[in-house]
């Protein structure tokens, strides 16, 4: 299988903070709470949150206590300044990953990818959040609405194109979530409770404007197992000896 690249050229402009997307707040609090059940079953001694975004979430239900931010931009939620493309961690040390929207602005989000496999431990999890293409949010990316929106430079990559991208790499789908059901570019904000909300996450999951996937780091075995061969009996002459023996007794008398 080739994987088809998603390398640019050009450069996204990448939102240092929430406040500047769209219904940015809103759209951070839906993924906290869809965060907390995850990361309360993800345990460890490294959590690390990639990029700018991430860095600003909060994981109140985690129980790993060694807890980092790495980001591109220094801010105050930051503990290392670092490109998500270059990851200063050494291999096999992380337990966990948190990405929340950093690969629809990334250059070349197949180096993020591969960095995290570098660096993530054996059974280590990682959870990837991003913007669906296929929502009305992707429909009006293209289109000339609120131009100043930094949205409009998001990639948005489809799910199924990161589930494949994770399991080229030996990584396992756990689970993918949908959530916000919002065109994101509009001034009207949406409420996550409302009953067109709910409907949405009910009947139309795939219309989201946000999934999350969360992956878990497979190891093969590098040693072929050898199957385990069945001796076969081998038939005993002597009955067929007997039956010879009898019938030229017989020829005899």
């Amino acid at each position: 299988m080739i994987m088809r690249s998603a390398r640019t050229d050009i450069q996204p402009d990448y939102p240092k903070q929430w406040q500047q997307l769209s219904q940015g707040e809103l759209a951070r609090d839906e993924l906290e709470k869809a965060l907390e059940p995850i990361v309360a079953r993800i345990f460890g001694y490294y959590l690390v949150k990639i990029g700018s975004l991430s860095s600003q979430i909060s994981l109140p239900t985690c129980t790993i206590k060694n807890q980092f931010s790495c980001a591109p931009h220094a801010n105050q939620h930051n503990s290392l300044y670092a490109k998500s493309s270059s990851l200063p961690f050494q291999n096999n040390s992380i337990d966990a990953f948190v990405i929340l929207a950093e690969l629809d602005f990334a250059q070349d989000p197949h180096q993020i990818i591969r960095e995290i496999d570098r660096a993530i431990t054996v059974d280590g999890r990682v959870v990837i959040a991003g913007f669906n293409p296929f929502s009305i949010a992707g429909v009006l990316k293209y289109m000339p609405i609120n131009r100043k929106n930094i949205l409009h430079q998001g990639r948005f990559f489809t799910a199924s194109r990161i589930k494949d991208w994770l399991a080229l790499l030996n990584f396992e789908i756990v689970q993918q979530e949908n959530l916000v059901y919002s065109s994101l570019f509009m001034q009207k904000q949406f409420n996550s409770q409302s009953p067109v909300q709910k409907f949405c996450k009910r009947y139309l999951p795939w219309f989201s404007s946000m999934y999350i996937i969360e992956a878990r780091k497979r190891e093969m075995p590098l040693t072929p197992i050898k199957p385990v061969w069945q001796v076969k009996h081998k038939f005993s002459t002597s009955p067929i000896v007997a039956r010879n023996s009898q019938s030229s007794f017989k020829k005899a008398n």
